[in-house]
């Protein structure tokens, strides 16, 4: 057995003795290098509740070069990808350690849950919403939580009660903002991708005219 073997298996036996922590890890099919990390939303923030997976993969030269992990849940966040699940973290490149295990590395994914870092984002339209508005921002995060991830349910009032997703809420606008850009013929789709791509939002939305929403929606 050679010494990657020995350590992963290792560290996915510490990791399934360890009650506490909560961190899951489990084989994805026969190979130990492909493997599925999961833990809790961490409590105090918008996604407590939820459970969040990972994917990882373990690299030739792991210790020495860093693990592979992306989210397979979908999280609302600025240093992780809504459409990819890409996480934009320092011990995952430049800041990793042998020192590091896949439970250290877990911990600090949820630790990244707790502290947000806007002016380092994976994905930059979340990041802008964090910054404009935070408490709607927490709001959106909340509400991918429940429709992703299982968590508890959003606080905002903007669940839709029939139990479906709202497209209004996954993208964290106003209703009030898209139905009057609704009620000048445009349709609900495209009125929420221009919106979101303008960050429509908050304190922000009295700065970016009426004329420039329409400009937008007018394009091609």
């Amino acid at each position: 057995m050679d010494a990657r073997l020995r350590r992963v298996n290792k560290e996915i036996a510490d990791c399934k003795n360890d009650k506490t922590s909560n961190i899951r890890i489990d084989l994805v099919g026969d190979s130990p290098f492909h493997l599925k990390g999961s833990f809790p939303g961490p409590e105090g923030t918008p996604y407590e509740g939820g459970n969040f997976d990972v994917d990882i993969v373990i690299p030739d030269s792991y210790p020495f070069q860093p693990v592979k992990m992306k989210f397979i849940t979908k999280v609302y966040h600025p240093n992780v990808s809504s459409a990819s699940g890409a996480i934009c973290l320092d011990i995952l490149k430049d800041a990793w350690s042998p020192v590091l295990t896949l439970k250290s590395t877990m911990i600090s994914l949820q630790s990244l849950l707790c502290s947000p870092e806007p002016n380092d984002p994976q994905d930059a339209e979340v990041a802008k919403h964090y910054m404009t508005s935070k408490s709607s921002f927490e709001d959106t995060a909340r509400y991918w939580t429940e429709i992703y991830a299982g968590g508890p349910g959003s606080k905002s009032g903007r669940v839709a009660s029939s139990g479906t997703r709202d497209d209004i809420a996954i993208a964290g606008l106003d209703p009030q903002h898209v139905a009057r850009f609704e009620g000048l013929g445009f349709a609900r789709g495209q009125v929420i991708d221009v919106l979101r791509r303008l960050n429509y939002r908050g304190q922000n939305a009295s700065k970016i005219s009426e004329d420039r929403v329409v400009e937008e929606l007018l394009k091609p």
